[in-house]
């Protein structure tokens, strides 16, 4: 079984338990126990790891980093003539939070 989340920071923080109302700490516990993702939830974890700035598979909260490795794939993006990688859970949800014209999207293999 996958860990909720781990602690990355050296100061106190507060128990695990205490963000057990949290969006990221509920997804975490959900895809644990077996669970699917609905596409709101696709979207919300590749938004949220494109955004963190502590981890490329993973998102911060409050000291702790939860991580989406294990649902996540690789994905270079080809845009107005950059390529660029990015992290997301399938290609649609990548659209979603990706602004302007995409020329092209290929998954990589790991």
């Amino acid at each position: 079984m996958k860990l909720i989340a781990t602690k990355f920071v050296r100061w106190e923080v507060p128990e695990l338990t205490l963000l057990q109302n949290s969006r990221v700490y509920r997804l975490r516990e959900h895809l644990n126990c077996g669970g699917k993702l609905n596409r709101e939830d696709k979207n919300w974890i590749t938004q949220n790891v494109r955004e963190c700035t502590y981890f490329r598979q993973g998102i911060a909260l409050n000291g702790y980093h939860f991580d989406f490795s294990d649902v996540l794939k690789r994905y270079f993006v080809k845009q107005y003539g950059q390529i660029a990688e990015y992290y997301a859970v399938d290609k649609t949800a990548l659209r979603s939070v990706l602004c302007g014209r995409i020329e092209d999207i290929v998954e990589v293999e790991r």
